[in-house]
């Protein structure tokens, strides 16, 4: 028996033995044919297609032996997408024996769930090892294609288990007929530039060994750049923000009409920032809801609005809560110094100084302020950026690199465009100003403490804004510390 012959029985074998494992998902879920839906959106096509349907009706004797025969189908899809994705592997040299990780108690691993093999080698390229608790709850149910209401924090991971589920379908089930471009079989909406590129990179860098097509579609970007994007190849995973999705629906270079898996993520904020309208008509480009179509939506709140939206456009979800009892976790530190307003610049200093911290993000509440702050600490040597809403967006993706690679010390932030912002390895969040709206501390101090790492939190409470503290107590149900800085914090600066 030649090499080749082995390698592909040993595949086929592999894809049997992982098909076994997990059945056909998504495709053809409870009580649906298939999910996907006709290839042709032209009128005249369809007219043809549905008349095709009708001889095809009338020429099945057997409803079940039809059903017999899908199943069959699924089946053989699915088995093709493993061993597509088992060669795909096989060619980078990458073994799954490479990657282990022992069982503990009380924890999932990623080797749980069955996943592809490619898949699996981004995972341990990227270090995963063992699930955050909404990863845990959540991949299984979206591998049996159900939809989901998730209520999890921001920075638990939820980004990474939605992506989960979209790959391993798309794997799993690769379309034979010919897509137009621009029709993305996985659509994933999310309310701000930023936090859009960051689920787009993370899914590139999931997906990297699949050979899907990421496209993110975003504003204040380079329209034609990404017109172009779309029209390379077929888009596997599209990403957007509401406005920048329905310009180019409209003008007919993204179709909707083929969407298998919907992902609307921070609804909340969504619907804080006056999107669902535009949530709505996108929504109504996309298949029905339940047979044809999977919708995940992730909220870090669950307000009557909310639910009622959820409910509108998903059918019979799984509902999903991981939240702590306290609002903010027990891996952030948090403290409030009591300090006059105008020594609060000689306590930022002093405090960044003494404990060399080498990447913090410091909120204030007002583009002024932001600006205000970042112009006198660059002028006094410290390498720190601005990020907020006036800044372009091309700036505000090198500002990100920057701080992400470490040669931004400081990135001074409004609520906004912090909001979008997500870097592992911030040691540490500082409130220069209290936060107007006690909900924004929690999404604040969310951009340290990541994912299950520690963090630090500290407020510089003055005679201004100090009357939020009990609102933010009441808010996340922590009792703040509330000291005086040290008289080192508090030195003239050289």
């Amino acid at each position: 028996m030649s090499t080749e012959q082995s390698v592909s029985q040993q595949t086929s074998a592999d894809s049997n033995d992982r098909n076994e494992k997990r059945n056909p998902r998504r495709r053809r879920r409870p009580g649906s044919s298939s999910r996907r839906r006709a290839p042709s959106r032209r009128p005249d096509v369809q007219e043809t297609q549905d008349v095709q349907e009708t001889q095809d009706v009338q020429e099945t004797q057997d409803v079940q032996e039809t059903q017999d025969v899908q199943e069959t189908q699924d089946v053989q899809d699915t088995q093709a997408g493993q061993a597509e994705q088992k060669s795909a592997a096989a060619s980078t040299g990458w073994n799954p024996a490479q990657f282990v990780v022992e069982p503990v108690e009380g924890k999932s691993r990623f080797h749980d769930f069955n996943l592809p093999d490619v898949l699996m080698q981004s995972i341990a390229e990227l270090g995963y090892q063992y699930c955050t608790p909404i990863q845990a709850a959540t991949i299984p149910v979206s591998l049996a294609g159900k939809d989901i209401i998730g209520k999890a924090q921001t920075g638990t991971g939820k980004t990474v288990a939605f992506l989960l589920g979209i790959i391993t379908d798309l794997i799993d089930y690769p379309l034979s007929e010919r897509r137009r471009k621009g029709e993305p079989r996985a659509l994933i909406v999310a309310p701000t530039r930023e936090l859009a590129l960051q689920i787009g990179s993370d899914a590139e860098n999931l997906a990297k060994h699949a050979g899907l097509h990421v496209v993110t579609l975003v504003g204040g970007m380079d329209y034609d750049k990404q017109r172009r994007q779309l029209r390379e190849r077929d888009v596997d995973i599209l990403v957007a923000t509401p406005g920048r999705l329905i310009d180019f629906v409209n003008g007919k270079e993204v179709d909707l009409y083929n969407v298998e898996v919907l992902v609307l993520d921070e609804a909340d904020r969504m619907l804080s920032m006056g999107f669902i309208p535009d949530v709505r008509t996108i929504i109504r480009n996309t298949p029905r809801k339940g047979a044809d179509r999977q919708t995940l939506l992730y909220s870090a709140t669950f307000s009557d609005d909310i639910m009622n939206l959820a409910n509108q456009w998903t059918l019979e979800p799984e509902i999903i809560e991981i939240a702590p009892e306290k609002k903010t976790t027990d891996n952030i530190a948090q403290r409030v110094f009591l300090v006059a307003g105008e020594d609060k610049y000689k306590l930022l200093r002093n405090y960044i100084r003494v404990n060399k911290i080498e990447k913090v993000i410091v909120f204030c509440n007002r583009r002024n302020q932001t600006r205000d702050l970042a112009a006198r600490l660059e002028k006094d040597g410290v390498k720190a950026a601005l990020m907020s809403g006036e800044i372009p967006q091309n700036k505000r993706l090198k500002v990100l690199e920057g701080f992400r690679e470490g040669d931004i010390q400081v990135l001074v932030a409004t609520d906004v465009a912090g909001r979008g912002i997500h870097i592992d390895g911030v040691t540490h969040v500082i409130n220069y100003h209290l936060p107007e709206e006690a909900d924004d501390y929690v999404h604040r101090i969310g951009r340290t403490g990541r994912a299950g790492a520690t963090g630090t939190s500290v407020c510089f409470a003055c005679e201004q804004d100090s009357f939020m503290i009990p609102e933010v107590e009441a808010e996340t149900g922590v009792k703040l510390e509330c000291v005086h800085p040290d008289p080192e914090l508090l030195e003239d600066l050289s």
